[in-house]
């Protein structure tokens, strides 16, 4: 069976998991909403830490693209604190699920579906600020999406992504949930490398593909096309993953345009 095409696939995935009875990210609450409205601001980009209050200063009035963020999460608390929000994500449903939202909570929200490498329907300098929540390692490349970011950003704006750490691709996920840490895959990684019968083993058909990228790349490619990292943290995932006993899998990363 020939290789499936990432970006479509991954898509579809999305539309589903948002339409899904399994709810991998809830859309936030009123009372989530209440608190982002009188100052009290916490959104993530990894899965369990929010980010820093100074890593995004006052929001109010700023212009902010929420990428790949769709589902919800954090473009609705950007809002209710007072910012210019557009949501960009590559599935429908996702973006669907921030429209609901805002009816519920009378917020104003720009939806625009797209991929992530491709931002052209955005001016250069349309933004102030990114929020991206870890959604490169849905990606096949990473440089594409730095240059986009660069790009839509106005002079000194920031870049708030979330990422996975490599190390989180290199065991046989099915020995690891048992707690037997062989080293099975290089590192960049792609499920796409899987055979058929590991793909629909380890994924299933509700995750989506996924690409562990080199540090190199992830952290090496912003200063490349001309982003300062001046903030950083690591993260982990809940209870229960085997790994996160012993590393934390995500960064956390706080990135300026320098020019």
């Amino acid at each position: 069976m020939s290789k499936p095409d990432a970006i479509q696939q991954n898509e579809s995935l999305w539309d589903a998991i948002a339409r899904s009875e399994r709810d991998w990210f809830p859309v936030v609450d009123a009372e989530q909403v209440a608190q982002a409205r009188s100052g009290q601001l916490r959104i993530h980009v990894t899965a369990q830490q929010a980010i820093p209050p100074g890593w995004l200063d006052l929001v109010a009035g700023k212009k902010i693209l929420c990428l790949a963020g769709g589902g919800g999460q954090q473009g609705p608390l950007l809002a209710a604190a007072g910012a210019e929000v557009t949501v960009f994500d590559l599935s429908r449903e996702q973006l669907e699920r921030d429209q609901q939202v805002a009816e519920r909570e009378s917020l104003s929200i720009q939806t625009v579906q797209g991929d992530m490498r491709d931002l052209s329907p955005f001016a250069s300098g349309s933004f102030d600020a990114i929020v991206n929540p870890c959604s490169v390692c849905y990606c096949p490349d990473v440089l594409p999406v730095w240059q986009e970011c660069h790009r839509v950003l106005r002079p000194g704006g920031r870049l708030m992504t979330g990422l996975i750490n490599p190390v989180n691709f290199l065991f046989d996920e099915i020995k690891a949930c048992r707690g037997d840490f062989q080293v099975a895959h290089p590192i960049p990684y792609s499920d796409l490398d899987l055979s058929t019968e590991e793909r629909e083993t380890i994924l299933g058909d509700q995750r989506p593909i996924r690409f562990g990228h080199r540090l190199s790349d992830m952290l090496g490619g912003l200063t490349e096309v001309g982003f300062q990292i001046d903030g950083l943290f690591e993260d982990r995932w809940g209870a229960g993953d085997p790994l996160s006993q012993f590393i934390d899998l995500f960064l956390a990363v706080r990135a300026t345009r320098r020019d």
